[in-house]
């Protein structure tokens, strides 16, 4: 096929909708959306109705738009109030753990290659670049799975996750460069060196990130633009410009597009609403694309000579790699649960990251690199399926699972973020109305006010002498966000 503008359109939404159509099914069935994007990918890859897509380059540039968006958006999602608790806990994951992983993956690596049947023989630092492009739980996945799913757990363990998820893959990043510069080179592993370039790239990261979600804050505040769609591209443009110039700084982009997220997240927001939807909508754009890329690129028939070393590699990880770097990183928090320290090793998923990290190898034509592309590829389809359609089922196992919090109200209105108020609704019940049915018999705090009344499914706007029943809900706004909300509408009447 001759690849024009309009047959690649084409394609590109043929590949999109069939995605979002499967994606519906699979969810029916417990299968996580991600790892049908990839399926749907390989499924019209070259092995499969013959779209040929062999650029690693191309799908490297997809990924590090596609990341750059995703940690930011995880980023505004998170609330510094949940993750300040499990700060340490977080950050130990995502730095002393990505290394534990490395290491224990890669002299795994190292044993495996020693037997031929495995058809993976290379180097020790190969090994160890292998392992260090797997090192880090895949964002996308986490974000994803933790989110579609409703997932609320015990011990603050889904900021803990989200945390971890969302700043380790600059560590494992760092790691992979490094190790791929090392053997182009042929120069000796520095230590040293290593270290040296982690602190300048998450010191300048941290920097860069915090900074410009300041003044992206300030400005979009003060900017006052005549049209509120411009808001949420201002945005995105800030996301670009903090990974490309942190970047140039020899600092770690993705560090500092996700500290990004959270300032802005954090912060009295304009057009929030808008924003948010946006950021959203483009999140899950790019997940299906950069998912439906890497699925193309791949040649399953090229995984099959390494499928048992890559299951072996997969097995490992998961069974003692993982659960052995969580375990020495979290024996210092005595009071966190075993089942708890558990269920974070389970969530060691991989996804997307590991498989953009592989292709760096390609690109840099290390020896050996298309071997290392196929057994990610491989690995990650393992921990797809196997962890992350288990993820709810073990979280009940283990008794971590609490039952989702109720976000916005029954009426679907919202109020911006501006005005210092909050809305809540409450059902009525009899005790409620035993002194009196009509609204004005209410006990009702000071600067509170009822704004709507829904019967069924009738709307009523309510006023004083208004007949309340049992089972009506009230859409109150109340002007004191930190007051309880159940000192408004007292139940004592």
């Amino acid at each position: 096929m001759i690849f024009t503008a309009e047959n690649i359109l084409l394609i590109g939404s043929i590949l999109i909708f069939s995605s979002i159509l499967i994606s519906k099914t699979g969810y029916r069935f417990g299968i996580p959306t991600l790892l049908l994007f990839l399926l749907v990918g390989m499924l019209f890859g070259s092995d499969g109705l013959g779209l040929e897509f062999d650029s690693a380059k191309d799908a490297q540039f997809i990924g590090m738009i596609a990341l750059s968006i995703i940690l930011f958006t995880g980023g505004m999602d998170t609330k510094i109030k949940d993750i300040k608790p499990v700060m340490a806990q977080g950050m130990l994951l995502s730095t002393v753990g990505v290394l534990l992983t490395t290491f224990l993956t890669g002299a795994f690596i190292y044993w495996l290659s020693g037997y031929r049947d495995m058809n993976i023989a290379m180097p020790g630092m190969t090994c160890i670049l292998l392992a260090a492009t797997m090192s880090s739980t895949d964002s996308a996945s986490v974000f994803n799975l933790l989110r579609s799913q409703k997932m609320n757990l015990k011990e603050n363990l889904k900021p803990m996750l989200e945390l971890e998820s969302g700043s380790n893959d600059p560590m494992a990043y760092m790691l992979t460069i490094a190790l791929i510069q090392v053997i182009a080179s042929g120069t000796e592993f520095s230590v040293l060196n290593v270290v040296k370039d982690i602190l300048v790239q998450f010191t300048v990261g941290g920097v860069m990130g915090y900074a410009f979600g300041r003044f992206a804050v300030w400005l979009i505040n003060k900017i006052n633009l005549s049209n509120s769609s411009l808001y949420p591209i201002l945005l995105l443009s800030f996301v670009f410009i903090t990974f490309t110039s942190t970047d140039m700084l020899h600092g770690n982009g993705y560090l500092a597009v996700y500290i990004l997220g959270v300032v802005v997240g954090n912060a009295r927001l304009v057009f929030r609403k808008e924003i948010n939807t946006f950021m959203n909508g483009l999140t899950w754009f790019f997940q299906i694309v950069m998912f439906l890329s890497l699925g193309l690129l791949v040649n399953p028939r090229e995984m099959l000579d390494v499928s048992v070393s890559a299951l072996l590699i997969g097995l490992f990880m998961i069974i003692v790699a993982r659960p052995l770097s969580v375990g020495l990183c979290l024996m210092p928090f005595r009071k966190m649960s075993l089942k708890a320290k558990c269920f974070v090793s389970w969530v060691g998923l991989r996804g997307a990251v590991p498989i953009i990290f592989a292709t760096y190898p390609v690109v840099a034509e290390i020896p050996g690199s298309k071997i290392i592309f196929n057994i990610v590829f491989f690995i990650t389809l393992i921990s797809l399926i196997f962890q992350g359609m288990t993820i709810a089922s073990v979280a009940r196992w283990l008794n971590l699972d609490l039952p989702q919090e109720k976000e916005g109200n029954e009426f679907g209105v919202e109020i911006p973020e501006e005005i210092d108020s909050q809305l809540t609704d409450v059902t009525l019940t009899a005790e409620m109305l035993q002194d009196g049915n009509r609204l004005m018999d209410m006990h009702i705090s000071k600067g509170t006010l009822v704004m709507l009344v829904k019967r069924g499914k009738e709307f009523i706007i309510p006023n004083g002498r208004m007949e309340l029943k049992v089972g009506d809900k009230l859409l109150y706004i109340s002007e004191n966000k930190k007051e309880d909300n159940a000192n408004h509408i007292s139940d004592a009447n």
